[in-house]
């Protein structure tokens, strides 16, 4: 083409996304735009203001999943279109989920899993929510058929992560949580026992306290609430809040009797997106036998183009996630699984040996495989002043694109700060010594600037689950 024939066609092309003029003004942030923009220019916009958060790799106080295979990424683009509870257009999604929890069941060595039942939720959450529900309702039943009061049911549980606080006032349950202690930071039978009476719809032990990431004793507790059963015919159900620990202890601790081995566990609820491997957002929650989910909670759906049981607190979801944790279980394995987590938990106890070593700190946990999850967690040794707190540590290290969560630990130790790091999926070692150098460096910088007032709880950034 000619230069002097250039100009005939300067209206039709294409301007450096930059140079454009849809962004020599500001984009709106408040105001429902009037017109449409050109997608490269508002896709720049976009993935321009993404930069300013975290680094998700870097954020080690979350214990959802960042690093995802290729093909993942691949199945996520093609489920795009597809809702979960639509089984009758997307039926093929549909048996893939009942495949995943009869896999589930299996794991979990459920004496029904070929016929069990369960479904896939939103996240761990939901799935912990629809567990207690049909708690509530078995207890319901019971006193109904007692000719008993239902007005004041109360749910038993150790530390817990804030869904069950959310579940207990939404369904207006009184909470007896157990409060920590100096000596006991976990729920202990004894603990237990103190707290069931005949309103108690159930008890709910946590393999892997959001706070310590410890494992809490389901054996131990359900043996005992065995034994108050014998004594005064008190019969008191259990779900066991698996929401990390569920797809740890299976692979790494298969000889840990937590889950369906123990008859009463009647449900335990888990994170597909955590240690699973998937995407956010999907969880899972399966029920012993079918008969623990009572008939109430289901329900059928005949407008999507066929009759669909539906079981859940939401409706339309995205199948992507479902079809992921398919993937996982095909790619892995126990094998596989198995592999991926000891890894993690090697490179969290090689971290806590690092921080043992600094001096300061006191390891409360140390990624330990049969005692809990692969995560650290540690606080400042009695007696010691630094200069500085966990939360100026914890605001230091940001620095350098590092979350690493301070935060107090719930009543009766709510005084107490701690700091904790979760290894996923992705952690290696050497992102791991990366961490702990620049620890040091942090601890460097406060002796040679000494903090003149420290950071307190109130001052800190909040944590993430």
């Amino acid at each position: 083409m000619s230069l002097h024939e250039k100009d005939t066609i300067r209206e039709n092309l294409d301007d450096d996304v930059y140079a454009s003029i849809d962004l020599t003004v500001s984009m709106p942030k408040y105001q429902f735009p009037q017109e449409e923009q050109d997608p490269r220019c508002a896709f720049s916009v976009v993935r321009d203001e993404l930069m300013l958060d975290g680094n998700s790799r870097q954020n080690l106080a979350t214990f959802c999943q960042t690093w995802a295979e290729p093909e993942v990424h691949e199945l996520m683009d093609l489920c795009m279109d597809k809702n979960m509870v639509d089984k009758d257009e997307y039926p093929q999604t549909a048996e893939i989920e009942a495949r995943c929890v009869h896999m589930l069941a299996d794991l979990w060595n459920s004496p029904a899993g070929a016929n069990t039942i369960g479904c896939s939720t939103t996240g761990s959450s939901e799935a912990a929510m629809l567990g207690g529900m049909a708690m509530k309702r078995h207890w319901e039943a019971q006193r109904k058929a007692a000719g008993k009061p239902i007005d004041k049911p109360n749910l038993v549980t150790g530390p817990v992560q804030v869904c069950w606080h959310k579940f207990a006032r939404y369904w207006d349950i009184e909470l007896r949580e157990i409060p920590m202690d100096k000596d006991r930071m976990l729920m202990t039978p004894d603990e237990v026992l103190k707290r069931c009476d005949e309103n108690t719809i159930g008890v709910v032990p946590t393999l892997g306290v959001t706070f310590t990431c410890q494992y809490e004793p389901v054996k131990e507790v359900a043996e005992a609430l065995d034994r108050l059963q014998a004594e005064s015919g008190l019969d008191v159900r259990m779900h066991v809040d698996g929401a990390s620990g569920g797809f740890l202890a299976p692979f790494c601790a298969p000889d840990l009797e937590w889950d369906f081995r123990i008859p009463r566990v009647k449900s335990i609820n888990t994170s597909g997106h955590k240690f699973g491997l998937s995407p956010l957002g999907v969880g899972w929650i399966v029920w012993r036998d079918p008969a623990d989910l009572p008939e109430e909670l289901i329900f059928w759906v005949n407008y999507l183009g066929g009759n669909m049981r539906d079981i859940g607190l939401n409706f339309s979801r995205p199948g992507g996630q479902v079809v992921c944790q398919y993937y996982n279980f095909l790619r892995l394995g126990k094998e596989g699984y198995r592999k991926i987590h000891e890894a993690c938990y090697d490179t969290a106890q090689y971290i806590a040996e690092q921080i043992d070593e600094i001096g300061l700190f006191d390891v409360i946990y140390n990624g330990q495989m049969d005692a809990g999850i692969p995560a650290l967690c540690w606080k400042m040794k009695d007696g010691t002043d630094p200069g500085f707190s966990l939360y100026d540590l914890a605001d230091r290290l940001r620095t350098r694109g590092w979350q690493v969560p301070a935060y107090s630990l719930p009543a009766h130790l709510d005084d107490l700060p701690v700091q904790r790091i979760l290894v996923r999926h992705g952690v290696s070692r050497d992102l791991g010594t990366l961490l702990v150098a620049d620890i040091k460096r942090a601890i460097e910088y406060f002796e040679k600037h000494p903090v003149q007032n420290s950071m307190t709880a109130k001052d800190a950034s909040g944590f993430h689950h």
